[in-house]
């Protein structure tokens, strides 16, 4: 797809072959976008639509973003400028800052264009019509979500504007921004179908479920916790907006056989063949058909998953054993990280042993073991999450990306409601109680209410270990505005180091970061150069 910047003269938009509802698009010549004799039918316009869906998300930024994270660590390159905004080594020339700022208002050019001439088609149904202008509304509003997330203030149009415009606009502050965006969340709320009533070839599109679950983010972003409680509650206590549940088993949530289960709400779609993705051929095993490791699960993660009789780790009574560190542990950790003597599952059904402490390998070429400076994981752990195991010859996946699910909602009620002090037993039996069932905790003092715990603590836990490897743990660390304590100092591997570093817990990155101006990524250079009037944060 073609990438382009706010502020270029010619923003030229390339369809691609993607699949959103399950169907091969038109190619569409780049230069007839706004020509008389374009806009001539719903299907030309929902090909213009297909390609505002297929602009908000890619696959290498959903995966890297752990990397941005204590949950991960990009070892290899600088993949979506995951390893300098890890480390805190980044200033406004960042390529990263350029693409995210740049992609994220080529997404926002093509709603408004559809937006701006979708009423120019003769005789299209008006329900048609109106559904998919409240699509591209949504779309729009998504992609200013991620801008001011993480630029603060940022312009706002609602309209395509001139390229005279984009040279001289100046930024519209973040509160007026959220604004526009939960109003236009109200209103395509009450427009889309809800998920059960789209028919099957249009799986994949967003829905009034998707719309309300998306405004419970955003408000949870901006501490507004009343707020979350109610768009949560929309979606808990009845099917009037969708029909949403806990998929049964963890694990089969993110295999192919179980995509648009109950639990999805929003994710993005793929399709053999047409549009694929082979990202975690740098993040399996090498001994499965790994390429190198990129992106390595991290020892802080690990650490962060619950025993089963629902303690910490460091706890009194855990019943951790540092030299047996993953049994009796969280089984969300088996289905999200590869760790030594893990049993991965081959498509054949049959298992393989990953070895990952140096000597242990009966393989003398041991590619999966610890090494430092080699192409082996620099945290001695591997992800499992998302591996495809229909994925073709390197990794070459079609497994859809889930950006909103259920249990995030439960998740967010549960985190809104011990902000407002309300969680007890009732709210807990609905949110963590059902979570960790879900994942295999059987015994009570892990299912069950503790009134004595730290509930911020536990809600925030869970977030992290039932989301791991989502993309989602910098955004929670940064809204927490705990980065100055979680990205400062060492990110560790497994104990596979100097037993006199760390306790011997591999030193994997060293991060920075500066509470002073980090929370807000600067506005590209580039963006500035072209633009004076966009001004730049504190500290940049």
């Amino acid at each position: 797809m073609k990438r382009s910047q706010l502020t270029k003269t010619a923003f030229l938009i390339i369809l691609v072959s993607v699949l959103s509802a399950c169907k091969k698009l038109d190619l569409v010549p780049t230069n007839n976008f706004t020509d008389a004799n374009y806009w001539t039918s719903a299907a030309k316009a929902n090909s213009v639509l297909n390609t505002a869906y297929s602009q908000l998300m890619g696959a290498d930024r959903f995966f890297y973003n752990e990397g941005l994270s204590d949950n991960a660590f990009n070892g290899r390159g600088d993949n979506q400028g995951a390893a300098s905004l890890g480390a805190g080594t980044y200033d406004s020339s960042l390529p990263r800052l350029k693409s995210e700022w740049g992609d994220h208002y080529a997404g926002i050019k093509t709603s408004n264009i559809l937006l701006e001439n979708i009423d120019r088609i003769a005789g299209m149904d008006e329900n048609l019509k109106n559904r998919m202008k409240a699509e591209a509304r949504v779309l729009r509003a998504w992609q200013y979500f991620y801008l001011t997330t993480w630029f603060g203030d940022v312009p706002l149009f609602t309209k395509d504007p001139t390229v005279e415009e984009t040279k001289v606009v100046s930024r519209t502050p973040k509160a007026q921004v959220i604004d526009f965006i939960l109003k236009e969340l109200d209103e395509c709320a009450a427009i889309l179908p809800v998920n059960t009533a789209y028919p099957a070839a249009d799986k994949g599109r967003l829905t009034k479920g998707a719309v309300i679950a998306l405004k419970a983010r955003v408000l949870l972003y901006q501490n507004n916790w009343a707020g979350v409680v109610t768009e949560c509650e929309k979606l808990m206590n009845s099917n009037a907006n969708g029909t949403y549940s806990l998929f049964p088993s963890y694990e089969g949530l993110f295999l192919p056989d179980n995509e648009y289960n109950s639990e999805v709400i929003y994710d993005i779609g793929y399709v053999t063949g047409d549009r694929e993705y082979q990202t975690f051929y740098d993040l399996a095993p090498l001994s499965v058909g790994g390429r190198l490791n990129a992106l390595a699960p991290t020892q802080e993660l690990v650490d962060s998953y619950l025993m089963l009789n629902g303690r910490r780790i460091n706890e009194t009574g855990s019943g951790y054993d540092e030299n047996d560190p993953y049994n009796n542990r969280d089984p969300r950790l088996t289905n999200t990280v590869v760790y030594h003597l893990y049993n991965w599952k081959l498509p054949s059904g049959s298992t393989k042993v990953i070895y990952t402490k140096p000597g242990t390998d009966p393989d003398d070429n041991a590619p999966d073991e610890y090494r430092s400076g080699s192409i082996s994981s620099p945290t001695g752990y591997y992800t499992r999450k998302y591996y495809d195991p229909k994925s073709r010859t390197n990794f070459q996946a079609a497994l859809n990306l889930i950006l909103i699910r259920y249990a995030d909602v439960l998740l967010m009620y549960a985190e809104a409601k011990t902000e407002l002090n309300q969680m007890d037993a009732s709210v807990w039996d609905k949110t963590i109680k059902l979570l960790r069932q879900r994942a295999g905790f059987t015994a009570p003092a892990a299912i069950n209410f503790n009134a004595s715990a730290n509930q911020r603590d536990v809600v925030r836990n869970e977030r992290r270990t039932e989301l791991a490897m989502e993309g989602l743990r910098i955004f929670d660390i940064r809204r927490w505005r705990i980065a100055e304590d979680v990205l400062n100092g060492w990110a560790h591997g497994a104990k596979f180091g100097p037993a006199n570093v760390d306790n011997g817990y591999i030193r994997a990155n060293e991060r920075r970061f500066d509470a002073s101006r980090n929370y807000l990524w600067p506005v590209p250079l580039d963006e500035r150069l072209l633009n004076p009037n966009l001004g730049q944060n504190p500290g940049w």
